[in-house]
């Protein structure tokens, strides 16, 4: 299987949605272990994939979402089964669209001197693709194909 299925019915991409230790364009900055409990009791099918924040049409679903010592992780698959999921993809496949950006409740979080939070504790709600993250950093990237089994 390559980057899309024969019938042309998904898109897989992965990349980090959030990274530890740098400041977004609020002056926030997420703490190591800040989706821990949040996805513990969600889990990552709990978390929805968007496109521009929009929670009116989901464009995929989250295959595997976890924290390791970079950041949060996130790998899925754009679907083409609406006009939503099929423009997103082919933003992301002609690179008009890398960016990821989390949507959240904040659970705990201290103040930071200079202004921003410091997040330590997030109910993560959806990772969306979107133009512009608030981290600039945050971007995703085609995922490799998966292995065929013999």
């Amino acid at each position: 299987m390559d980057d899309f299925t024969a019938a042309g019915e998904l898109l897989r991409i992965e990349g980090y949605a959030s990274l530890f230790g740098l400041a977004d364009l609020n002056r926030d900055i997420v703490r190591r272990g800040a989706f821990t409990n949040g996805l513990q009791r969600r889990g990552f099918k709990g978390v929805r994939m968007l496109f521009q924040h929009d929670a009116g049409e989901p464009v995929g679903v989250w295959e595997e979402i976890r924290e390791d010592g970079q950041g949060l992780f996130v790998r899925g698959r754009v679907l083409m089964a609406g006009p939503r999921g099929r423009a997103a993809a082919e933003l992301i496949r002609q690179g008009a669209v890398d960016g990821l950006s989390i949507g959240f409740r904040t659970e705990r979080f201290a103040p930071r001197s200079g202004g921003g939070r410091e997040l330590i504790q997030l109910d993560l709600w959806e990772v969306s693709i979107v133009t512009f993250p608030m981290l600039p950093q945050a971007r995703l990237r085609v995922a490799a194909p998966a292995a065929i089994a013999a």
